[in-house]
């Protein structure tokens, strides 16, 4: 049995993909990621079903999904319960920003690394679930020679890059709320709302006088033009921060409560494509 769904409003890749499928095996808690356009029909995803998921794992017993015709009739409840969907979007959303333009190419090692991870509701990752077996890290490659075969930089970069995923994984999951909560708070925003959107400063670059953990800021208020999905909204973002994308998840948003000592001016600082910021010399 398996579920369903996409993360959507991304910015598009260089291949022009904009959505992310997700499909998960309820079981095993394994999934996969696959990078799919707006413009893309029924018989489009039943085509890359059979390329990428069936000639793998087989036809399912049931979907479940909530994306109307397309599919059937609701989504993964039970997987949000177990992980959570905040967890997932969150570390996809921050990938898709670390890879910009390429993000779609690194999904394969996304995905390689969610189904690695420890996950809690069964007791083990579930790539170790799904094949009975712990999967060879990337170090592997060293370890038998491989690495002369693929090339070492190329084993470097990859191993690289699993770091990078691992750490926005670890992040989201620190973050994680219980998917209640999570719908509580979305339903404390509307469309014409006005919002503060959160910041962080470049590590090693600002620490505001403190010592240890970087504080988070916000920048804004600026208004919700649209809710993306359940748990996402786009904001009308001012000409300099043109290069963000404008789609947020929830965390990232605070309701508009005049808060001075939390707010800096744009002007003062750059924001940065990742929403990292560093102080302009006055």
């Amino acid at each position: 049995m398996i579920n369903m769904d996409f993360i959507t409003g991304l910015p598009k890749s260089r291949r022009q993909h904009d959505f992310i499928w997700v499909i998960v095996d309820r079981m095993t808690k394994s999934a996969h990621f696959l990078p799919v356009k707006t413009t893309n029909t029924a018989e489009d995803y039943a085509k890359l079903y059979v390329q990428e998921i069936m000639r793998l794992h087989g036809v399912p017993i049931s979907i479940i999904s909530d994306r109307g015709a397309q599919f059937t009739a609701q989504f993964w409840k039970s997987f949000q319960k177990d992980m959570g969907s905040k967890t997932l979007e969150d570390m996809l959303r921050a990938c898709v920003i670390d890879f910009k333009g390429n993000w779609d190419g690194h999904l394969p090692l996304v995905e390689f690394s969610y189904n690695n991870n420890y996950h809690s509701s069964i007791q083990m990752a579930p790539y170790e679930a799904l094949y009975g077996r712990r999967c060879r890290s990337l170090i592997g490659w060293f370890e038998v020679g491989e690495a002369g075969l693929i090339g070492p930089n190329l084993v470097h970069q990859a191993m690289e890059k699993v770091k990078v995923i691992q750490e926005r994984l670890k992040t989201a999951q620190s973050c994680q709320k219980s998917y209640t909560d999570i719908m509580r708070r979305a339903l404390e925003f509307e469309v014409d709302d006005w919002v503060y959107l959160k910041v962080s400063p470049m590590k090693g670059v600002m620490r505001f006088g403190k010592k240890g953990k970087l504080s988070l800021r916000y920048i804004g208020p600026y208004r919700i033009s649209k809710r993306i999905g359940n748990v996402a909204f786009e904001l009308e973002l001012p000409q300099e921060l043109t290069t963000v994308h404008p789609v947020f998840h929830i965390s990232m948003l605070k309701k508009c409560i005049c808060d001075p000592s939390l707010i800096l001016p744009t002007e003062s600082i750059r924001i940065k494509d990742n929403l990292s910021y560093e102080e302009v010399p006055v």
